[in-house]
C-alpha cells in the first residue's frame, strides 16, 4: 500500500505518453501545427516526451517560464499571455537566443516593443472571440487597422498571426456546441484576418487553443496551429465535459488520511486548498477519490467525493462501508478538478516507478 508523509503528485508516465500521441496524431491527421501548451506540467522532463512525439515549438504562459524551457534546449516558444512592459529586459535576453512569439493588442505595446527590442520577435495579434478575458475584438475594425498601422513600422516585430483562446468551451458539454463554437471562432478570425490582408498583410497565420475543443474534435479546418495544454494530464473537469476518460487522467495526488469522523461519514486528509485550488466541479466537488493500486490508483470510488477544503485540510464524504476499511495512516488518491492549478501548486511529481520529475521552481 501506497505511503506518503504530503501531498504529492503521482505521475503515470504511459498514460501522459498516450495523451501526447493521441494529440500530435490528430494534429498531423488534421494537418495543424500542434504548440501544446506547457502550463499544464512545467516539466522539462514531461516536455522531452513531447519531443518523441515530433513538437518542436511551445506555448507558456509566462517570461520565467519561457526562460526555463529555453534554459531546457527548446528555441520556438510563444508567451501566450500579454507583454508586461516591465519585463522587457528578461524578453531581450529571450529573443536574442530563441524564436519568440509575443501576444500584443494595443497599439502602445507595438510601439513600446519597436523601441525596445534588441532582437526581433514575431508577434500575435491577442483576439477576442467570445471568451471576454483579453484580446482585441475581432469586430473593433478600426482598432484592428491601428495595430496594422503600428505593425507597418515596426521592423523589429513579424506579425505570425491571429491567436485565440476559447475558453468558454470549458462551460459547455458535447462536441455539437463545441463544434459551433469552433465555427463561430474561425469566422471572427477570418474576418480579422481579411482586414489585415486587405490591409498589406499577406500571411496571417491563425492559431486557436483549448483542451476541450482540441480532445471533442477530430479535425480543425480554416486554422494553421492548435496549442491545447491540460491535455497532458487531464482531469476531472474534462472528464465531466466529455473531453476525455477517466482512464485517460494521468495525475493523481497521494494524500495522508490524518483523521475520521463516524458520525458524519467523513475522513480528513492532508491536502487542501493550498495543494488542489478553489476550483469544483458540481459532480465531484473538488476532486475525486480512488484508492492506491499496484498499478497507480483505481477507479473513482462510488459516492465518494472531496466535499470541502480548507487551507491545508481536505474533507472526503464516503459511506459506512468506506470509511469502516478505511484507517488513519492510509493514502488515498484524489484525482484533481484542474490539474494545472494542482500541479503548479505541489511542484513536482513522482512516478509510479518512484521517480521524482521536477517542474519549474520545484524544491
Amino acid at each position: 500500500m501506497m505511503r506518503t508523509e504530503k501531498p504529492t503528485a503521482i505521475l503515470n508516465p504511459a498514460t501522459v505518453r498516450r495523451n501526447i500521441r493521441r494529440m500530435a496524431d490528430k494534429a498531423s491527421r488534421s494537418g495543424v501545427r500542434l504548440r501544446p501548451h506547457f502550463k499544464t506540467h512545467q516539466s522539462a522532463a514531461v516536455g522531452e516526451w513531447f519531443r518523441e512525439a515530433g513538437v518542436t515549438g511551445i506555448t507558456v504562459s509566462s517570461v520565467g517560464m519561457a526562460q526555463y524551457f529555453a534554459d531546457h534546449g527548446w528555441d520556438d516558444i510563444t508567451i501566450a499571455f500579454p507583454v508586461s512592459w516591465w519585463q522587457i529586459d528578461t524578453l531581450n535576453g529571450l529573443a536574442g537566443r530563441v524564436r519568440l512569439g509575443l501576444l500584443v493588442e494595443s497599439p502602445e505595446t507595438i510601439q513600446f516593443l519597436q523601441l525596445r527590442l534588441t532582437a526581433p520577435v514575431n508577434v500575435w495579434i491577442k483576439v477576442d472571440t467570445g471568451y471576454n478575458r483579453t484580446g482585441v475584438r475581432y469586430d473593433d475594425a478600426p482598432l484592428i487597422d491601428q495595430l496594422a498601422a503600428a505593425l507597418r513600422l515596426a521592423d523589429k516585430l513579424t506579425l505570425a498571426g491571429l491567436l485565440t483562446h476559447t475558453g468558454q468551451t470549458y462551460s459547455i458539454m458535447g462536441s455539437r456546441s463545441i463544434r459551433s463554437i469552433y465555427d463561430k471562432t474561425v469566422a471572427a478570425l477570418n474576418q480579422v484576418q481579411q482586414q489585415l490582408q486587405q490591409r498589406g498583410f499577406a500571411d496571417v497565420a491563425l492559431s486557436i487553443g483549448d483542451t476541450p475543443t482540441c480532445s471533442m474534435l477530430e479535425s480543425f479546418p480554416g486554422v494553421n496551429e492548435i496549442r491545447p495544454g491540460n491535455f497532458v494530464f487531464y482531469d476531472m473537469q474534462q472528464v465531466s465535459l466529455g473531453s476525455c476518460r477517466v482512464e485517460d487522467v494521468a495525475v493523481a495526488v497521494a494524500c495522508p488520511v490524518v483523521a475520521k469522523h463516524p458520525w458524519k461519514n467523513t475522513l480528513t486528509i492532508y491536502g487542501g486548498s493550498a495543494h488542489f485550488s478553489s476550483d469544483y466541479d458540481d459532480g465531484w466537488i473538488f476532486g475525486a477519490v480512488a484508492l492506491p493500486t499496484d498499478l497507480g490508483w483505481s477507479a473513482p470510488l462510488p459516492a465518494t467525493r472531496l466535499l470541502k477544503l480548507s487551507q491545508e485540510h481536505g474533507i472526503v464524504q464516503t459511506t459506512p462501508d468506506r470509511l469502516a476499511r478505511t484507517n488513519v495512516g492510509d493514502t488515498l488518491m484524489i484525482l484533481p478538478i484542474h490539474a494545472c492549478l494542482t500541479m503548479n501548486s505541489l511542484k513536482g511529481y513522482t512516478t509510479l516507478e518512484g521517480e521524482r520529475l521536477a517542474m519549474l521552481r520545484d524544491f
